[in-house]
């Protein structure tokens, strides 16, 4: 759906992402980012995430690391990029309140979006935060199901690369909102 971003997202209090396409470029060909080097922050992030914490939002990550399971890296490699992601962040004003890791296989749990596991825990931790006054912004069609099974409103983030893909498609079918960018939501979302 287009249209009006404040009339149906003006309450949001708690704002999920996903990593790789929305905080982070996406690497092509299904390749995994598997180092800090490797890690190419999208335009404007910093900036997004800095304008939700001022406005008082809770700024969550919930995102697949199937590479810890492939043996690509390891959960301390992935834990150094998140501290990296957090100082390079921190540099700007922005922080992320929680960073929530799926790093199993297809079929191996409950955590792995497309199913709930990553936001039920969150939930436990953030009592203040409910599927009515939280967003899924996503660049995945798994980020948006895990999103509308808990009843969330959510965010398509449809990428330089992604715009023609059938995923997308269906994604943005899918959605609550379109956009092009996690700072293009956060102009539209606060009206800054």
């Amino acid at each position: 759906m287009n249209g009006n971003a404040s009339n149906k997202l003006g309450n949001i209090s708690h704002v999920f992402l996903d990593r790789d396409g929305v905080l982070n470029r996406n690497l092509p060909n299904g390749q995994f980012v598997t180092c800090w080097e490797e890690f190419e922050l999208l335009p404007g992030v910093e900036d997004a995430v800095a304008t939700l914490n001022r406005w008082g939002r809770t700024v969550i990550v919930v995102t697949n690391q199937r590479g810890v399971a492939l043996g690509l890296y390891s959960q301390q490699d992935l834990d150094r990029m998140h501290d990296q992601l957090r100082e390079r962040l921190a540099a700007h004003g922005a922080r992320l309140d929680a960073i929530y890791v799926c790093p199993h296989d297809d079929g191996q749990c409950n955590c792995r979006k497309p199913l709930t596991g990553l936001f039920e825990q969150a939930f436990q931790d953030f009592p203040a935060a409910r599927p009515e006054n939280s967003v899924m912004i996503g660049d995945s069609v798994r980020d948006i199901e895990a999103g509308i099974r808990l009843g969330m409103r959510t965010v398509f983030i449809i990428g330089d690369d992604e715009a023609a893909s059938a995923e997308a498609v269906g994604a943005r079918d899918l959605a609550s909102l379109s956009v092009p960018s996690l700072s293009d939501f956060v102009k539209r979302m606060l009206g800054s």
